[in-house]
């Protein structure tokens, strides 16, 4: 059956964030319409995966159950099912239990968080490392920490959202630099002269799958006496020396490095690694660490086990680096926008036609192939797009099989556009 095909003056999303009504507990006016008429889309969002996460697996999404080929996860390294990290996740529940149960501050702190955060801090070279029980929250909780009301934090405008909510969230005023300008940021900077600013930057960016250009962009912030705070969710134990991230040929510039569980280490969490004094302060003056348990020893166990077997070698990140050389170099010889970045984030760019977004989706979804959309606001309206996560459990087989769907389904809606 045909679907409507939404016109780019209908509403989204974006247009139901401020409600007009005097309830806060009612939607705004219009928006269960909205998602009545957009069903059709909608039904692909909140899939339902029927296993571990791994290169192939069983997914239920719109109503019905199919083997696909996944691109759609952050298992970047494959250490979801890994073996040894689920014994050591095993032997971590057996040993201490479901969860922390109290905050890291007062009582929720064990053995294996403190041995955590010592071979995070010893692994990258810094002083000292602090756990977060969420990825979102940790980089947002940070910068909550640290800044400061008549503070500026300085954001690439391509900088994830809980970076620009925990900017928000410490009342510091936010002020945006044009994507990887260096002559943008200097420009920013000065305007802020003899206020407190820090530089916030990514090093893998999650929706165009580039990389921030340190060495354009740290000499401006030193220039300026600024120091910079980078967030390495998709960029850990995937680039630098055994997977340190891109700032660990930088630290001396970069004195706060963040990153996430929830990407190449395949757990969940995050931290945040830098001097020992800025973290005994973030400590006492970080909400979303103080006031939360910590992170379930099963969680840790494993954490611990995966980054020992992914810095034992570059065995993972070796094979990491040949899979996504080989999807990029074939899905742009197909003539798919593959955006200007190297990264394992390959964004399938499409432009504005939303129906064809979510309708191929669909046919992929059917065909063997679970692909995410990613839809406006969280792009640019003409730059709706699929978001592929390329991992070192993919094999070529499995590529190969993703690469003939998108070339019998996207490929001649691009060529047609």
């Amino acid at each position: 059956m045909s679907q409507p095909h939404p016109s780019h003056e209908e509403p989204s999303l974006a247009d139901f964030l401020f409600p007009d009504g005097d309830d806060p507990l009612v939607p705004p006016e219009g928006f269960s319409h909205w998602m009545e008429s957009n069903a059709w889309a909608l039904s692909m969002m909140e899939p339902e995966l029927q296993g571990a996460v791994g290169p192939r697996g069983k997914i239920r999404r719109g109503g019905k159950v199919t083997e696909v080929v996944n691109l759609s996860s952050y298992n970047y390294l494959g250490l979801a099912t890994h073996p040894e990290v689920l014994a050591a996740a095993k032997e971590a529940l057996e040993t201490y239990g479901t969860g922390g149960c109290g905050s890291p501050l007062l009582s929720g702190m064990n053995a294996l968080h403190a041995e955590l955060q010592s071979k995070l801090a010893e692994w990258l070279g810094r002083e000292d490392a602090m756990l977060f029980n969420s990825g979102f929250g940790g980089g947002m909780g940070s910068l909550a920490g640290i800044l400061r009301k008549g503070d500026v934090a300085i954001l690439d405008q391509k900088c994830h959202l809980c970076l620009l909510d925990g900017a928000k969230l410490s009342k510091a005023r936010l002020a945006f630099f044009d994507h990887n300008d260096p002559n943008s940021l200097d420009e920013v900077l000065a305007q802020y002269e003899g206020k407190r600013r820090l530089v916030v930057l990514e090093g893998v960016y999650s929706m165009d799958g580039d990389t921030a250009d340190l060495e354009a962009l740290l000499p401006v912030a030193e220039k300026h006496g600024v120091h910079v705070f980078i967030d390495e969710a998709h960029s850990i134990l995937a680039y630098g020396e055994k997977g340190r991230g891109l700032a660990y040929a930088h630290r001396d510039q970069i004195p706060l490095q963040y990153a996430t569980f929830s990407k190449s280490f395949a757990h969940g969490g995050g931290f945040v690694a830098g001097p020992r004094q800025t973290l005994r302060y973030m400590r006492y003056y970080t909400n979303g660490y103080g006031f939360s348990c910590t992170l379930p020893p099963v969680v840790v166990g494993g954490i611990l086990k995966g980054l020992e077997v992914a810095t034992r070698d570059d065995t993972l990140r070796d094979t990491l680096w040949a899979n996504t050389r080989y999807f990029r170099e074939r899905a742009a010889g197909m003539g798919l926008n593959v955006g200007e970045g190297q990264s394992q984030v390959v964004p399938i760019i499409i432009g504005d036609d939303r129906r064809a977004l979510f309708e191929m989706t669909r046919e992929m979804n059917d065909r063997g192939l679970f692909l995410a959309p990613v839809d406006y606001p969280s792009v640019p309206m003409d730059g709706l797009r699929y978001r592929v996560a390329i991992t070192a459990a993919h094999t070529q087989a499995d590529l190969d099989q993703a690469l003939n769907i998108l070339e019998d389904v996207v490929v001649p809606h691009m060529k047609r556009a």
